[in-house]
């Protein structure tokens, strides 16, 4: 990798190849979803949670059920309204840099080295004569969603467990008399502990921003059968 700060004097030429598929990392089974985007991502696939190797929780959506799967994912393009944030950034990534006062601001960076970036084809960052082209400006607004949502994921995940919200979950699916998954290892949120919440639960949750998120974890298993789908779909064309 070679990441650096994007500027418009050094990388005024640069260009993004847009395409999606399996060449540009797509193939994969879950990916990790942020807070900032749980209420979009809840309408495509399943959330859950599953401790990292630091033992934190992290959001997950499933994609497939087999690893290097994406059921949503139609060789070059999503068949889905919303791709998850981090693989939707692409080369992009946000650092923080020190500015003259001593803040530390976030800034977006670029990986020079991801086969993306190109300087002969795909679509410019910037505009020829000046400012930022429309994909950076998409870009820019995505990585301050991935930003506010890492800031927003431990504090979530304390406010769900302090209101006894997370709970194992196992999914058993079930495709025919020889083809099973088990699914283990993930947390959900509890729909009957969430809706066994009193006033001063849910005010906490709700002033605090994330009384809705659990409610967009929830609605999200439903699409544990739209996968379930797909996978049928996938396995009838061979």
């Amino acid at each position: 990798m070679n990441i650096v700060l994007l500027n418009p004097v050094e990388h005024h030429d640069l260009r993004v190849i847009a395409e999606r598929g399996a060449a540009w990392g797509d193939a994969v089974n879950q990916v990790p979803v942020l807070p900032t985007e749980f209420e979009a991502a809840q309408r495509d696939y399943p959330i859950v949670f599953r401790r990292d190797a630091q033992g934190d929780f992290q959001a997950l959506a499933l994609l497939g059920l087999d690893p290097g799967e994406n059921l949503f994912l139609d060789e070059t393009r999503w068949t889905t309204r919303h791709v998850p944030a981090l693989l939707a950034r692409g080369p992009f990534s946000i650092g923080l840099h020190e500015r003259d006062d001593g803040a530390r601001e976030p800034m977006i960076h670029i990986d020079l080295d991801d086969p993306r970036v190109t300087r002969d084809r795909g679509v410019p960052l910037f505009r020829p004569h000046g400012g930022n082209a429309e994909m950076l400006d998409r870009m820019s607004e995505l990585l301050r969603l991935i930003h506010v949502g890492h800031a927003a994921q431990a504090p979530m995940f304390a406010a769900f467990a302090d209101a006894g919200l997370i709970e194992p979950v196992r999914l058993e699916i079930q495709l025919d008399d020889t083809l099973r998954y088990d699914l283990v290892d993930f947390h959900t949120i509890g729909a009957a502990s969430l809706a066994a919440l009193d006033g001063v639960a849910l005010e906490r949750l709700h002033r605090a921003g994330f009384l809705a998120l659990a409610f967009h974890v929830v609605a999200s298993l439903g699409n544990i059968e739209r996968l379930i789908a797909l996978k049928n779909r996938k396995r009838a064309l061979g």
